[in-house]
């Protein structure tokens, strides 16, 4: 589990930095299985390929601070026996008062060092037991500091082989306990992964249309994540904004809805030469992103909020037209590209609120970020009209576009798995239950689950949950 501390910086009239925030990362992890560690050779020789990387600390580059680390010693990281698996262990573990001390004392030591404390960003396993240390950690961080953002994101990995039942059965009772305390305690909630699905049938993982990936390695699905959370955040991270964690919550979670859903276009599938109005009259019916919150992908014609971010696009390519010639669209008279992208949001999302943020800066893809792009695209990740006769150098950066949305699908999203939920036998679950969940609270989650799903009804889905309600 990862836990940021952003702090803003002030600004010189000399300086003009990118961003203007100092980030304390904090890390809660588990002691490493059997396997040794890869030596520095090894991983130079792996970066592209991942296969000897079992843990994110393999491509760390940097020295952490000794108080970014705490480390769980009851549990193993990996092996079969002594891990971390269920949502009661991870919460026993955070009403330790030694732990809680050692936990304290880190997150002190840290925001001491803020003159102006934007908030914190979680990054949480939801589908094994750190969805429990999540969920008490971030009612520590709501205790402890009010008023201040609470960004949570969580995370599981592609499930390819669901053959184990008793597995199963834990993945699906932590992800659903991870949901309902993590989005109580956040201002702002994501479920975020290539998952296809995260009830109990497995869906296909997400696929990228110029991203060769193997869905099945940690390397390559958090490198796609790692991205597309790094333009997600953007918008208060930016010298141009004016906003803050807290003002980006706010701007998404009214009515009840604390749950957004992330989608991301990687990359964004810009042609090389073309305008920014060009690429967008390509796609007037549907937006080029894939739904990256693990629910089936269906056509989303509406959202009720979104935060938008478009990264790696010139400022100068909206310029397509000849000066004195009627506009081909709407979207080519406008005068900038942050102009070019509102339009185009309330064209294809009438009537919902949209946010927009267009960065010229692109996203990195320097090693270790693993090169499995498509020889379509260029250096800078832009698209060719047809494969090069030559063979292609390696993609240094790309364009990005990416989207927090409060939208219905998030309804289809927690209201599968709480009927997923309701189908289990938890008689099953003597060993899940024995870890310190009762089965009161967990009633009593399922029941918040089904709530929080209703916040994201339209008007026919809410008459077919009243008939559902009657039935029951």
């Amino acid at each position: 589990m990862a836990l940021f501390l952003r702090k803003r910086l002030p600004l010189t009239r000399r300086e003009v930095p990118a961003l203007r925030f100092k980030t304390f990362a904090f890390h809660i992890s588990l002691i490493p299985g059997a396997s040794p560690a890869p030596s520095r050779l090894a991983v130079s020789q792996e970066v592209y390929s991942g296969s000897s990387m079992q843990v994110w600390s393999d491509y760390l580059s940097v020295h952490l601070h000794p108080k970014s680390l705490y480390v769980i010693r009851q549990y193993m990281h990996d092996g079969e026996c002594g891990c971390l698996e269920a949502f009661g262990q991870g919460e026993s573990l955070l009403q330790d008062p030694s732990c809680i001390e050692e936990v304290e004392d880190r997150l002190h030591f840290y925001v001491e060092e803020c003159d102006y404390l934007q908030g914190f960003q979680v990054l949480c396993d939801l589908h094994n037991g750190f969805s429990g240390v999540g969920a008490k950690v971030t009612e520590l961080l709501y205790d402890e500091y009010p008023g201040k953002g609470i960004l949570t994101w969580g995370l599981t990995p592609v499930m390819s082989n669901v053959g184990d039942c008793q597995k199963n059965f834990c993945r699906l009772l932590n992800t659903a306990l991870g949901i309902v305390h993590l989005s109580r305690h956040s201002s702002l909630f994501c479920p975020l992964s290539l998952s296809g699905s995260l009830g109990i049938k497995p869906q296909p993982p997400v696929m990228f249309p110029y991203i060769n990936y193997d869905a099945s390695m940690n390397y390559h699905s958090s490198a796609i994540l790692a991205a597309v959370l790094d333009t997600l955040t953007a918008p208060y991270r930016l010298c141009s904004s004016q906003g803050s964690m807290m003002h980006l919550a706010e701007t998404l979670n009214f009515s009840g809805r604390k749950v957004v859903a992330a989608w991301a276009s990687v990359p964004f599938p810009a042609l090389h030469s073309y305008s920014l109005p060009d690429t967008l009259c390509a796609y007037q019916q549907d937006v080029p992103w894939k739904l990256l919150s693990s629910c089936r992908e269906q056509k989303v014609s509406c959202c009720f909020a979104q935060s938008v971010v478009l990264r790696g696009i010139c400022k100068e390519s909206h310029i397509s037209n000849c000066p004195g010639k009627q506009p081909p669209s709407p979207l080519h008279a406008c005068e900038s590209t942050e102009q070019i992208l509102q339009h185009y949001l309330h064209t294809v999302f009438p009537g919902a609120f949209s946010t927009s943020h267009v960065l010229e800066q692109p996203c990195s893809t320097l090693p270790p970020y693993p090169q499995f792009f498509s020889p379509l695209l260029t250096r800078q990740g832009f698209l060719l009209d047809k494969l090069p006769s030559y063979s292609s150098a390696a993609v240094e950066s790309i364009p990005v576009l990416a989207a927090l949305q409060s939208s219905p699908i998030l309804h289809t999203l927690l209201s599968s798995l709480y009927k997923d939920l309701q189908k289990l036998n938890t008689r099953r679950g003597a060993s899940f239950f024995s870890a310190g969940v009762e089965h009161g609270d967990f009633q009593e989650a399922l029941e918040e689950l089904r709530t929080l799903s209703q916040c994201y009804e339209t008007g026919f889905e809410a008459d077919e949950s009243e008939n559902e309600a009657d039935s029951d």
